[in-house]
């Protein structure tokens, strides 16, 4: 990892949208699962990252359900 990553973690991908599915147990808003929520402050910057981009495909694999 890079220092300019670790001095700069990312930021949470809350966007307030705080409503659980109860299908799926993801957020409406963040696509996180509780456990995901409540860890994000514990997660080293690279847990972090890797959560993001598992966020990302999970957005991704929702937006072609919904199609």
């Amino acid at each position: 990892m890079t220092e300019t990553i670790a001095n700069n973690p990312p930021a949470s991908p809350c966007i307030g949208v705080c409503t659980i599915d109860d299908s799926s147990g993801f957020c409406l808003g963040c696509q996180r699962s509780l456990d995901e929520i409540k860890g994000w402050w514990d997660m080293t910057v690279e847990q972090q990252v890797s959560l993001l981009n598992a966020l990302a495909e999970r957005q991704t694999q929702q937006a072609n359900f919904d199609d």
